[in-house]
Order: C-alpha cells, then sequence, then structure tokens
C-alpha cells in the first residue's frame, strides 16, 4: 500500500515537473492568474479536482 502511494505521488511530481520544464511561461500565467481568483473559488476548484482523483482511483481499483 505504502509504494503504491510512493508511486503515484513521484507520477504527480513528474507530469508536474514536465508542465514547469516544457511549458515555464505559460505555468507563471496560470499562477498569476490563479492568485487573482478569489479562495471559494480555488476551494470549489480544488473539491472537484480531488473527487475527480477519487473517481479515477476507484475506477482504476474496480
Amino acid at each position: 500500500m505504502l509504494r503504491q502511494i510512493a508511486s503515484w505521488i513521484a507520477v504527480v511530481l513528474v507530469l508536474e515537473g514536465a508542465l514547469y520544464a516544457l511549458f515555464p511561461r505559460a505555468m507563471k500565467r496560470m499562477m498569476a492568474s490563479i492568485m487573482e481568483q478569489p479562495p471559494e473559488v480555488l476551494r470549489l476548484s480544488g473539491l472537484i479536482a480531488a473527487l475527480v482523483g477519487v473517481g479515477i482511483a476507484w475506477l482504476v481499483r474496480a
């Protein structure tokens, strides 16, 4: 179980790192845009992303 969690964290880090390495200007623009969003929008976006992630994990394990 711990090995699987570590593997998924590694995958997330690889994908995020690749985005910053390949598209640094776009990532900076995205971060600037995020800073302008109200907390409620960020909270809802985070909740939706978490639910989508749980849903994908559930589908993969089923």
